[in-house]
């Protein structure tokens, strides 16, 4: 039986503007199980790196938990334990920001392992990044480099080392590949993958790239204002989408031949964009959008449903 790793219950993250309240995050729970990936997608002003950096303990939550192998991480009472943070490590969609420019790669992933006192010995500490280098298939001339003398492709991989160097157990992945060339995409995915078997480790892949999702998520999440609207095994998830948010994300996907056409759901036409999440539409948030909205849509925010093993949905379509 496998065991949770993350546990994300009813998280909330608002931030107070001139202009009102902006619930980023609104009641969000999830858990990841070990060696489990799951995928969180949605358009940009979803919510997506909101719930990133408030369960990476970066931002503080308005409410909720965020629970890591048992113990607590970050709540809106509790600090980010250094112990429990060594568990929890991200990498971000820019590595030419997420990278301290004025120190070389050699000291960029020195730092970790001397913080969490993973290697003591100046010889334990080389030998550690050297290893390190040799995992993300760098040359360790690189070592005495700044990141802005490598690529970017290059620097993400820095990145990737400096998240295994603590051994952790959990790696959430902020759009890991976007900001990248397609040309290195396929390698760093193949080596995130790789890492996952080889460390047993437990991911959420935060992303826009719904294609992506089906290669490499057990579970996929879509979210929309601040909320999840639907969540599913991989294969459910594609085969059988229940939301007509889901359904209109996936049909817009490109393909480029008529049988991938035909494993498409039928095309979901949808008005507007995405609202602002400080003036977000009374009922359920998708309902401005939505082709299918019925009369309680504007009234009641719809309720989370489990409509079959592991699938579940937030839309009075399916309500009980």
């Amino acid at each position: 039986m496998s065991k949770k790793i993350l546990d994300v219950k009813n998280l909330k993250k608002y931030f107070t503007t001139d202009q009102g309240v902006v619930k980023a995050v609104d009641g969000v729970s999830f858990s990841i199980d070990e060696e489990e990936t799951l995928g969180i997608v949605g358009e940009s002003g979803s919510g997506k790196s909101t719930i990133a950096y408030t369960v990476m303990g970066i931002y503080r939550p308005t409410e909720g938990e965020v629970i890591i192998k048992g113990q607590k991480f970050a709540s809106k009472k509790i600090k980010t334990s250094l112990n429990l943070r060594k568990e929890m490590q991200i990498v971000f969609q820019d590595p030419g920001s997420s990278l301290n420019p004025s120190q070389t790669i050699k000291q960029i992933l020195e730092l970790p392992l001397k913080v969490h006192n993973i290697a003591k010995t100046k010889s334990e500490i080389q030998s550690k990044v050297k290893n390190l280098m040799s995992m993300v298939q760098l040359p360790e001339d690189f070592l005495h480099k700044y990141p802005g003398m490598i690529g970017g492709g290059e620097r993400q991989m820095v990145s990737i080392a400096r998240a295994l160097a603590v051994n952790p157990s959990f790696i959430l992945l902020d759009e890991p590949t976007s900001a990248l060339d397609v040309s290195i995409q396929a390698k760093i995915i193949d080596m995130l993958m790789d890492f996952q078997k080889q460390f047993k480790l437990s991911y959420l892949f935060i992303t826009h790239d719904l294609s992506l999702m089906k290669n490499v998520a057990n579970r996929v999440a879509v979210m929309y204002l601040g909320k999840i609207c639907e969540t599913a095994p991989t294969n459910e998830f594609y085969s059988n989408p229940l939301h007509p948010y889901t359904q209109m994300l996936l049909s817009s996907i490109p393909v480029i031949s008529d049988e991938e056409e035909d494993l498409k759901p039928k095309r979901v036409i949808s008005s507007g964009e995405i609202p602002s999440p400080v003036n977000v539409p009374s009922g359920c948030g998708f309902r401005t959008r939505c082709p299918k909205k019925m009369a309680i849509c504007s009234e009641e925010s719809p309720e989370i449903v489990e409509v079959s093993k592991g699938h579940f949905v937030c839309c009075h379509l399916f309500s009980k």
